[in-house]
């Protein structure tokens, strides 16, 4: 375009306006694109967010830099023309110092992208009243006491950072929302959570903390999926849910000596996620359906909740809610020291209504070790073999039989043709439609986490490059 005014004006003659034509083509800018700013400093990036608007994109040139308070974001961007501030190279722009960015209300499709954040812990976070945000290709590393990163409005897409280097109290991450709601429809994918230094018994130090007490009778409605949990011991919950329909599927945690927990809260989906040497899935609260998961060399497997109270009959929010109509099927246990237990409680109300049906348990201790109270249970259709001996499982719900499982390329065990298994589920399952490979059900389902099938595989055990930051 400058070149066709030039040309327009050297044809009329025009030599000033030639002049400042040729001072503004060699005048130094920043913008790199229409919409694209460069920017070099924390007070010029502070200047650009303030100014921004939608489809603008803000990068922080290569480099560390020391804040002095938080950067605030409160611009709205749209669906089709976020506002993104990234920095310029994934990695290299490290962000040090006593703040981070701080999202608050109204902001709005705001892409924050490919930072590292060694700031003090407790000030990356979007606030309440925050809506369609996305942190994405990050290396979080926090120091000090709070959590690497908090999430109070809904609607947040968080994947493909990498949580790191935890050495303090606090949370990777922690989930919170407004007045008595949990932050709603959020989606927590392919993140990598690693080396998580215990606390030394010390409660408040989870990898992913999904609500609190005061939230766990509201729905979320939130996915977390394909996220890589290794090494985080910072207390006995890995991962404490506190919220109530929330799915939790296709997620590796390996290596963790920390339990996964449905702690309070109702009608959480469970399935899809291998646990590898941990001390497994631990479960509280009503109408949770646990299927589809794969559990190798664990402490304990599947821990049914032995409750303190029955919060639908008044009992405290906080606390160790009864275990009521949930389902636990379609499970592959492999060599796990203990398979399904529920351990006992001074005055413990048990559990009810638990379905245990149609699952693979393959070497290690009990099939079953149930302390009680432990009232109208259903048993069926679950394949034992190798294992110490049946515990507390009914004689009429299992059969001893080789379910012919071999290790497969990825390291984990499926099913293998000529299996009992295949085919042969009891009972009527319609909600369980995919397997741990993330491959269809067939409508004669088998037993066991794995279908039988030459369909693509969607889902398998996941290594750190499928989820961090610099995951392709």
């Amino acid at each position: 375009m400058y070149k066709r005014y030039l040309q327009i004006y050297l044809k009329t003659g025009n030599a000033a306006l030639v002049a400042v034509l040729v001072i503004l083509l060699l005048l130094p800018s920043k913008k790199v694109l229409a919409g694209t700013i460069t920017v070099s400093s924390i007070a010029e990036l502070q200047k650009a967010i303030n100014k921004a608007k939608p489809g603008d994109v803000i990068q922080l040139a290569d480099g560390v830099y020391t804040t002095t308070d938080d950067i605030i974001v409160n611009e709205k961007g749209t669906p089709s023309k976020n506002i993104i501030v990234a920095a310029q190279h994934a990695g290299a722009a490290e962000i040090t110092g006593k703040g981070g960015f701080s999202l608050i209300s109204p902001a709005a499709y705001i892409i924050i992208r490919g930072f590292k954040f060694t700031h003090a812990a407790s000030r990356a976070k979007t606030g309440a009243g925050t809506s369609f945000c996305r942190f994405t290709q990050n290396i979080f590393e926090t120091p000090g006491d709070g959590e690497d990163f908090t999430i109070a409005g809904s609607d947040q897409e968080v994947d493909h950072n990498t949580f790191q280097n935890k050495n303090a109290m606090g949370r990777f991450i922690a989930i919170r929302g407004q007045d008595k709601q949990i932050a709603e429809r959020l989606h927590i994918h392919h993140n990598y959570f690693n080396n998580q230094a215990s606390q030394g018994g010390k409660n408040g130090a989870e990898a992913l903390q999904f609500g609190l007490s005061g939230f766990s009778l509201s729905s979320s409605n939130s996915i977390v999926e394909y996220n890589l949990f290794e090494k985080c011991e910072g207390e006995n919950e890995l991962i404490s849910v506190k919220a109530s329909a929330v799915t939790l599927r296709y997620n590796t945690i390996r290596n963790c000596p920390a339990q996964f927990t449905l702690r309070h809260g109702n009608k959480s989906l469970v399935y899809g996620n291998y646990f590898i040497n941990t001390p497994g899935l631990r479960i509280f609260g009503d109408d949770h359906l646990i299927y589809n998961n794969y559990f190798e060399n664990c402490s304990s497997a599947i821990v049914i909740g032995n409750g303190d109270g029955e919060v639908a009959d008044g009992a405290q929010l906080t606390a160790h809610d009864r275990p009521d109509r949930v389902l636990i099927a379609f499970n592959t246990l492999i060599n796990n020291k203990e398979n399904i237990i529920q351990t006992s409680r001074k005055n413990g109300m048990g559990a009810t209504y638990i379905t245990v049906a149609n699952n693979i348990i393959q070497g290690g201790g009990q099939a079953a070790a149930i302390a009680g109270p432990y009232s109208n249970p259903q048993w069926a259709g679950n394949i034992l073999f190798n294992v110490k001996d049946a515990g507390n499982m009914p004689a009429d719900s299992y059969k001893i039989v080789d379910p012919k499982l071999a290790k497969t390329s990825d390291g984990t065990y499926h099913l293998q043709p000529g299996s009992p298994a295949i085919n042969h589920a009891v009972g009527s399952y319609s909600g369980v439609k995919f397997d741990m490979d993330g491959q269809s059900r067939t409508t004669q389902l088998d037993i066991g986490a794995d279908e039988l099938s030459n369909s693509p595989v969607k889902a398998h055990i996941l290594n750190p490059d499928d989820v961090d930051y610099n995951a392709k």
